[in-house]
């Protein structure tokens, strides 16, 4: 039998049996509340495998809760398990060996902002981690929930991507590494599976003489979703050679984050330069898909990804 404990909407105090009821209620305002649903806590990665193969589709994993308990709320989401990842202390670990940083799924936004190996060799995904929602947010969102909930402005998934990053996604039967860039299909859509948990992500620390920048677009400076966002890395031949790789990586302007093939073209084999990066991030807008929506016009969104690239190729070049 699963180990479960039943939680109450009303409250979130855990009495010592850790037996409370989740009943679905409504508050003095008519608004719903958390649904009924059973809570469990598994406290390793191969019991929290198990538990998600026996329980299938009835089951979703929890983890910093800012998009699980919102989603729920609102009736998006109804699963009658709710898996804690909270207790498995290998989800919550960040190290790195032999120039690979492994970050555990539930490394938080705020432990992966104030990294030092983080801040040393990945700058664009501090500032990632940095620029997510508030201090507040950043203090409970972990970096696996914000790959998971796959929204097309998340902040990590272009630093993530710009950087190469690959996911280990684990369920009772098999452990596979994915390809960032692959892993997301769609809004709120990934290639896990039901059974699976993403365990951790994999950085390559990037060669020498590469230089990153992440730069993102809202209208206030805290608790603001992207209209736009871009990540960058660049390397070049020695210190004033030409570039020999690149990627451009762009949010919230297409279902998915997008690379840029066009603005990596136009950069491949060239000297940087102000002109240089300006063409680039002309390269970008055409790449970019975006729409018209309540928060901006498809060509403003445009118009913000030529000069976000421009300003974040500048920036990863004056770090080189």
């Amino acid at each position: 039998m699963l180990d479960r404990m039943k939680f109450c909407s009303k409250c979130f105090i855990q009495p010592k049996n850790r037996d409370v009821t989740f009943e679905s209620q409504e508050n003095q305002e008519g608004k719903m509340l958390l649904p009924k649903f059973e809570f469990h806590e598994p406290t390793t990665v191969e019991e929290a495998c198990r538990m998600l193969g026996e329980l299938g589709e009835k089951a979703k994993t929890l983890a910093g809760g800012t998009d699980l308990f919102v989603n729920m709320k609102k009736k998006v989401l109804a699963p009658e398990h709710v898996v804690s990842l909270d207790r498995i202390q290998s989800l919550a670990e960040m190290d790195s060996k032999n120039g690979t940083l492994r970050i555990g799924a539930c490394a938080k936004a705020v432990e992966i902002a104030e990294s030092d190996a983080v801040k040393k060799d990945f700058p664009a995904l501090q500032d990632g981690a940095s620029k997510l929602g508030s201090p507040l947010i950043r203090n409970l969102a972990t970096v696996g929930g914000n790959l998971v909930s796959a929204r097309p402005a998340a902040d990590f998934p272009p630093p993530l991507m710009a950087y190469g990053a690959k996911v280990v996604l684990r369920s009772s039967k098999e452990e596979r590494t994915v390809a960032l860039a692959d892993f997301i299909e769609g809004p709120g859509q990934t290639v896990m599976a039901a059974d699976e948990i993403l365990e951790s992500i994999l950085l390559e620390k990037p060669e020498a003489h590469s230089g990153s920048a992440y730069l993102k677009l809202g209208v206030r400076e805290a608790l603001e979703i992207s209209l736009v966002n871009v990540a960058v890395l660049i390397t070049t031949e020695g210190a004033d050679g030409p570039i020999k790789a690149a990627r451009v990586v762009m949010g919230s302007v297409g279902p998915t984050p997008l690379m840029s093939p066009s603005a990596e073209k136009t950069l491949l084999g060239k000297k940087p330069s102000e002109a240089l990066f300006l063409a680039a991030g002309e390269a970008a807008a055409m790449d970019s898909r975006p729409i018209d929506d309540f928060r901006a016009s498809a060509d403003y969104k445009r118009a913000m990804v030529k000069e976000l690239t421009r300003r974040a190729l500048a920036q990863a070049y004056s770090e080189i």
